[in-house]
């Protein structure tokens, strides 16, 4: 990226470099701000290739398909690269186009993605079937060496929580169970709610921690009202004694 800014005026280059980096940073938990600074990025430079993928992503990220599309486009003419190519797929699935996503994935373009590519492209084709309510096709679609491998890669988790949720849709809730484990099992940072779903399946439920708290708070408080009436009785008892 900084290869690529290093065709603009050197000024120009670290206002975009500025804005991309807070794409990044916001991506994930504002999507609507990292949005913001991406358009300001491509109105700047709208003709440096890491610009246009850059401002692609913050369109997906806020659901905005066709946006994200023409700028992925524009970033694969740019460049020639495949590797946006599942996303591009995603982005016909989220314009409600999923044969056209299936098309993409039996493509000549998939044969050049990396391993990583392949299997974010399988994910995006096994979700094509699910909208298309093809259950069976889509579990088929997500079953790879890559699935039952046992060695733990980027994409593993992912890979296998989307088979387990596709088992659980079709009905299957034992091996559906048996794969969130597994996907509970690789998932080493986080990224999905594979925990939650196998304790869901588990009949685990959780409670809020903080409603806890204020539970507490409320039986302590009413405890408290009614040991100062006892104590007040009983003053008032020996009172009469007196």
């Amino acid at each position: 990226m900084r290869q690529e800014l290093q065709s603009l005026p050197k000024t120009l280059a670290e206002d975009v470099a500025r804005n991309l980096v807070m794409v990044a940073r916001l991506l994930d938990e504002d999507p609507e701000a990292a949005y913001g600074y991406s358009r300001v990025a491509l109105r700047l430079a709208s003709r440096v290739a890491a610009v246009r993928e850059a401002a692609g992503f913050a369109a997906y990220a806020n659901q905005k398909y066709s946006e994200a599309l023409a700028e992925f486009r524009a970033a694969r003419r740019m460049t020639g690269s495949v590797e946006l190519w599942p996303v591009m797929a995603d982005c016909e699935r989220g314009l409600g186009r999923p044969e056209k996503a299936l098309d993409m994935a039996g493509a000549p373009e998939v044969h050049k993605l990396d391993k990583a590519g392949q299997v974010e492209m399988r994910l995006v084709a096994a979700g094509a079937r699910r909208d298309m309510g093809q259950l069976d096709a889509a579990i088929v679609t997500l079953q790879s060496p890559e699935l039952a491998s046992h060695s733990v890669q980027p994409w593993t988790a992912r890979l296998r929580y989307a088979y387990a949720d596709a088992l659980l849709a079709a009905g299957r809730e034992q091996e559906a169970r048996e794969w969130f484990a597994k996907a509970v099992e690789s998932d080493r940072d986080g990224s999905t709610d594979a925990s939650d779903r196998l304790a869901e399946l588990d009949g685990v439920e959780f409670m809020d921690a903080l409603d806890e708290d204020e539970d507490e708070d409320e039986d302590e408080d009413e405890t408290g009202s009614g040991s100062g009436g006892d104590v007040e009785r009983s003053s008032a008892e020996d009172g009469d004694e007196d």
